[in-house]
């Protein structure tokens, strides 16, 4: 399945806020409870640190859907 592009203007998006910004999360507070668990991954490997730095090139992987950063 082809990755969705999710465009950003600024430099990074921390990955708790790209998971709000992309729609695959509602709020805030269910996006730090799938990262906590676990249950996303960052280029392929599972990533637990909400504010972690997303870039224009990386790959997030939640629930079954890739969403691919470009720069704005």
């Amino acid at each position: 399945m082809k990755p969705m592009d999710v465009s950003v203007a600024t430099e990074y998006i921390k990955l708790d806020s790209l998971l709000k910004y992309a729609g695959l999360c509602s709020t805030g507070g269910e996006a730090k409870a799938v990262i906590e668990e676990g249950a996303v991954s960052l280029n392929g490997e599972i990533c637990r640190m909400r504010g972690k730095k997303i870039r224009p090139g990386d790959e997030i992987a939640f629930a079954g859907q890739t969403v691919r950063v470009v720069k704005a």
